[in-house]
């Protein structure tokens, strides 16, 4: 910061010091293979560069020597000096990945949101439906909104005219089928691949797996909400209009599952657009490491944790999940509150704004056999075994958490959320 008060012998001293210390490596790694007329040399160099710097020769006098010293260098340095870029390069490399992966092991570690379990306290991936065309960004505004909240663009147009159909599992939602895929065109992954229908005729498009907003984004621009688009299916079923198939639901293997192909209502013109919408990244936080190590995780913080050994889960994943009980709690659900050891629970604005359902908080649920929940039912309470956690999602209604998979092993415990880093939303800042 100050180097420009430096004198210039000052300066050409600390640049001695430097090919001191580069002479004194070459000699300590390579002494051995040296002809012993180079190494007398070299030591008689490295002995010059101190007298020099101890004596404090004037620059010029100095800057003479050191081009000396750099010349018998070149003779006796091997692949230490000269250094080509190459190598410079990839030391560079492996020292910045060494750090890199040290400060995420043992201090933060950068964590991306996929779903809106957590909504809306942390937010998943998510889709900004753009259903005519004044909605739709020009590029000056698709570039701000890739570069701010990491916003692809994705859309399907119709190939013909024609009728819009599309199938979709007994559950309403629609369907589709897991393909194969690469993230960068490099790391291979798995995406799902949605199928509208023109008259017969396919058109398809593809979102991550873990995307889950795909059948908000149809209902809304097909049918408003989801009270008419309910209406739909059912005077389409009564008219005995849906026709029954099956799909394979995994490219690579797996089974088939039923569908039945619904009218979406709509008729377009060849090259309109069945379903327009931008992508927006989830969170990305860094996750604190070093706490755990030290304290105990209490109720209520942001909880990082692996699946490995979770048996429900059947997948060694990242998983962020608010920390509901402890060892030796005792949990209970009142919709729309969770109650620990008898009292309205504490340590997060999330429970409180859960509790009394204000704004986007929806309350929390109590678990629900039909959907494969096996633990926190209706006026059940549960006690939290010596070796594990109890989380669940702010959004308990579109979460898949202890209610259904159980605890969470002590050992697997990784962090707590620091700060949300990206996209640059209001969210932007500490974690909470």
């Amino acid at each position: 910061m100050f180097g420009f008060f430096k004198s210039q012998d000052k300066k050409m001293r600390e640049n001695a010091a430097n090919w001191l210390e580069l002479a004194e490596k070459v000699y300590d790694y390579r002494r051995d293979v040296i002809p012993p007329a180079d190494l007398a040399k070299l030591v008689q160099q490295i002995s010059a560069l101190k007298d020099g710097i101890k004596q404090r020769w004037e620059s010029a006098k100095l800057k003479l020597q050191i081009e000396q010293a750099e010349a018998v260098l070149r003779q006796t340095g091997g692949a230490i000096y000269p250094r080509g870029t190459i190598g410079e390069n990839v030391e560079f490399f492996v020292v910045a990945a060494i750090v890199i992966l040290g400060i995420r092991t043992y201090l933060a570690q950068p964590f991306k949101i996929p779903t809106n379990s957590m909504w809306p306290t942390y937010y998943g991936m998510t889709g900004e439906n753009l259903a005519s065309a004044k909605d739709t960004p020009g590029t000056v505004e698709r570039i701000f909104r890739l570069a701010a909240f990491g916003a692809q663009r994705k859309s399907v147009d119709a190939p013909k005219a024609g009728e819009v159909s599309a199938a979709f599992f007994s559950s309403g939602q629609m369907a589709y089928t897991v393909q194969p895929d690469r993230t960068w065109l490099v790391i291979p992954t798995e995406v799902k691949e949605y199928t509208f229908y023109v008259d017969g005729t396919p058109a398809t498009v593809r979102v991550p797996l873990d995307f889950g907003d795909f059948d908000r984004m149809v209902t809304e621009t097909y049918f408003g909400d989801s009270k008419a688009f309910a209406a739909h299916w059912k005077l389409q079923a009564q008219a005995g209009q849906m026709e029954e198939s099956m799909l394979r639901l995994n490219a690579k293997a797996g089974g088939f599952v039923p569908v039945r192909k619904l009218s979406l209502g709509r008729t377009v013109k060849a090259g309109d657009s069945l379903l327009r919408f931008d992508l927006l990244t989830g969170d990305q936080l860094f996750v604190d490491r070093m706490s755990y190590h030290f304290v105990r995780p209490t109720p209520g913080q942001g909880f990082v944790f692996r699946t490995g050994n979770i048996a429900g889960i059947g997948q060694d994943q990242y998983y962020i999940k608010r920390l509901i009980g402890t060892p030796g709690d005792t949990l209970e659900i009142r919709e729309p509150g969770i109650f620990r050891n008898g009292k309205p629970i504490t340590g997060s604005e999330a429970f409180d704004a859960n509790a009394k359902r204000t704004g986007l908080y929806r309350g929390y649920l109590n678990g629900n056999p039909a959907s494969g929940s096996s633990y926190l039912k209706a006026g059940e309470t549960l006690t939290i075994p010596p070796d594990g956690f109890f989380t669940m999602g702010d959004n308990s209604g579109n979460s898949q958490d202890s209610r259904y998979w159980g605890f969470v092993p002590l050992k697997d415990a990784i962090g707590r959320p620091l700060v949300i880093y990206y996209p640059f939303t209001k969210r932007w800042g500490p974690a909470r």
